[in-house]
């Protein structure tokens, strides 16, 4: 019988495409003086977060994640008992087959096509059921990256920032740790988030 494919949600290789650019809240007139390149690199201030130890320990990340692994556990026990019936349907069919315990071949084959819409079934509801957890992981991934963006908007109106960059594992050669604001983002999006009421 067909192996059915795993549905897999993995929140972290989506979340990392957010990439922070915030540029500095200030004055907009003064942001029409382009000054020149090298008195511009020379007043930088730039900062990073670790979007690995972000991910880690946002609350709001956490509960989506847990959120995501329930229901792919759930859609796989439903996907393992509908695979279990159908193989008992056609273990069973095969046996009283084998029996001719079948009164003519006309029911043989009426029990063989209900065999075989219970194999499409299960393949659409597979189907389905991928479709819907990846809309809603979609969905999910939508609400945190607005819920970082927001926060590092506010955030950065106080800090003044001109970058605000994403360190997504060993993708930078070289970082200053002291440049590294992850633990200060991480305290203000948790302070921030209200975790919904469990059902």
């Amino acid at each position: 019988m067909k192996n059915y494919k795993r549905i897999t949600f993995v929140l972290a290789a989506i979340v990392s495409m957010i990439i922070f650019t915030q540029c500095s809240m200030g004055n907009d007139a003064a942001d029409t003086q382009q000054p020149a390149a090298t008195e511009a690199n020379q007043g930088l201030k730039v900062v990073f977060v670790d979007l690995d130890t972000l991910m880690a320990n946002y609350n709001f990340a956490k509960d989506i994640n847990t959120d995501m692994m329930r229901k792919e556990e759930d859609i796989k026990l439903k996907l393992t008992e509908k695979i279990k019936n159908l193989q008992a349907n056609q273990a069973d069919f095969e046996r009283k087959y084998k029996n001719n315990v079948y009164a003519t071949p006309e029911r043989a084959q009426q029990e063989y096509n209900r065999i075989v819409k219970m194999e499409q079934d299960i393949a659409q509801f597979e189907q389905s059921m991928a479709v819907e957890f990846e809309k809603e992981g979609a969905e999910k991934n939508k609400a945190l990256r607005d819920s970082i963006n927001a926060f590092i908007k506010t955030y950065n109106a106080e800090k003044g920032y001109d970058y605000i960059l994403t360190r997504i594992g060993d993708n930078f050669l070289y970082a200053n740790e002291a440049l590294d604001i992850t633990k200060e983002v991480v305290d203000g999006l948790n302070s921030r988030y209200v975790a919904p009421e469990k059902k």
